[in-house]
């Protein structure tokens, strides 16, 4: 009886699995062959770490989320003023899935000092085959990454956005919410939400009416959006003069107040 009790309130964990004394899995918890979890690691209930996988120093994982083969979370960035052997954060929300050599960075640690910053994933990800998030990134929910869809450092990427396979984003730009990035395209300005974003470099085809449509957009949403986006694409004004004449013909609503914000608050400028 005691030996069934045992059984059913310890991780169930591979005897080559190598997991650090000072890590923290919950009871149900499934490590599979050959992983590695290192010091400070915290994962959550229903979580399934997959074979051959590493859990990098410092990594804290929500609920039911699942790695596949390779993948690489949490670990070391790569990034050459990272203070070696330093324990950067990797901090991943609830129902995430991270496929066949998905690799995420820690973030960055430049001195002692250096312990705000953060890698960030929030909940009901998939990260594809090979797609990689690097350090200092935050990535909301519901994102998806195709494969070999890379992040650079200190990217931002928006709840419900979705980037094609093979395409990159430059550091620090930011990616709207639910904007849709094409396969193989360059991000190397920020990509205004619920738009979508195609070529080398990419530019702007319009909004994402089937994402929109999929996340609940009424037409009269998605028709203030179209407004917006001939404004600033379509009218001949640059990006000041059309934000004055949204301002002015387009009535309040959150689809506005996203885009304006998003618009006003960009330091690299958005994808024409």
């Amino acid at each position: 009886m005691r030996r069934e009790l045992w059984e059913t309130t310890m991780p169930k964990i591979h005897p080559t699995a190598i997991v650090d004394s000072c890590a923290e899995l919950a009871d149900d918890v499934e490590v599979m062959p050959y992983t590695i979890i290192e010091e400070r690691v915290r994962i959550g209930s229903g979580c399934v770490i997959g074979p051959h996988c590493v859990i990098g120093k410092g990594t804290v994982m929500g609920a039911n989320n699942r790695t596949y083969s390779g993948a690489q979370i949490g670990v070391s960035p790569q990034d050459l003023k990272h203070v070696h052997d330093a324990v950067g954060k990797t901090i991943i929300g609830d129902n995430n899935i991270f496929r066949e050599s998905v690799t995420v960075s820690s973030s960055t640690v430049y001195d002692a000092e250096d312990t705000h910053k953060e890698t960030r994933i929030g909940d009901n990800c998939l990260f594809m085959a090979c797609s990689h998030v690097a350090h200092d990134c935050s990535v909301g929910s519901r994102v998806i990454l195709a494969n070999s869809a890379a992040l650079a450092g200190h990217v931002e990427v928006q709840d419900g956005a979705i980037l094609g396979g093979l395409s990159g984003v430059h550091q620090f730009c930011r990616v709207g919410a639910m904007a849709f990035i094409g396969g193989m395209s360059r991000i190397n300005m920020d990509a205004l939400p619920y738009m979508i974003m195609e070529g080398h470099p990419a530019r702007c085809y319009g909004p994402n009416v089937v994402g929109l449509t999929r996340n609940g957009f009424s037409k009269e949403m998605v028709s203030r959006i179209r407004r917006i986006y001939k404004l600033l694409y379509r009218s001949g004004l640059n990006t000041g003069q059309a934000l004055k004449e949204i301002e002015k013909t387009v009535e309040e609503c959150d689809e506005k107040r996203i885009l304006m914000d998003f618009v006003k608050s960009s330091k690299r400028g958005i994808l024409r």
